[in-house]
């Protein structure tokens, strides 16, 4: 299973506070130079952003598109001002704002409903034209069982809850999950 170091996990959030920062500041995204190594490789990443544990943003890419370092600026930026479901944020709203990464392994096909770990592996459903994803923390958070979570990841892409047992292709995946500490959201660097 993936996993970043220590300082790599701090590198990504330390990176997604000042990333939004800047570009509510300024509208410009950070300008790199020379990030670490272990996060240049290319990774899906979602970024997530709780205000007082509630949910405030969270967009990502499940396809490995990017160096992780970039895939974590631009969700950053999408998590903070793109998000459909809030108003865009506000520069005032950033000290409240709690940071969480989910850097994703690459999405396998379902075989066996069975081989679906419920707090493991997250989801990816789709069917005609829609597809919806939630993440391995999701069903965690919410006390979901195995059937519960496609049936919520279902809705997700607007598709009626039962449609995993009628043809939808199911995907899953891996996280490695890391967030801010409460010290390091008062203390940004």
């Amino acid at each position: 299973m993936f996993r970043l170091s220590e300082e790599g996990q701090n590198y990504l959030l330390a990176l997604s506070r000042r990333t939004i920062r800047e570009f509510l500041e300024t509208r410009q995204k950070l300008a790199l130079e020379s990030p670490p190594e272990e996060v240049v490789p290319n990774r899906g990443a979602f970024v997530t952003l709780r205000k007082a544990t509630r949910l405030r943003g969270c967009i990502g890419y499940v396809a490995p598109l990017y160096p992780l370092f970039r895939t974590v600026i631009e969700c950053s930026i999408s998590a903070a001002t793109q998000d459909p479901r809030f108003p865009p944020m506000q520069l005032e709203e950033l000290p409240e704002i709690e940071i969480e990464i989910s850097v994703l392994s690459p999405v396998e096909e379902v075989k066996a409903l069975e081989d679906i770990q419920v707090g493991t592996h997250g989801l990816a459903i789709s069917q005609k034209g829609r597809r919806g994803l939630l993440l391995p923390q999701v069903p965690v958070e919410y006390g979901w069982d195995r059937e519960r979570f496609l049936e919520e990841t279902c809705r997700k892409a607007g598709l009626p809850a039962h449609a995993w047992r009628e043809g939808a292709r199911i995907e899953y995946f891996t996280a490695f999950v890391f967030a801010e500490k409460e010290e390091s959201v008062a203390n940004p660097m």
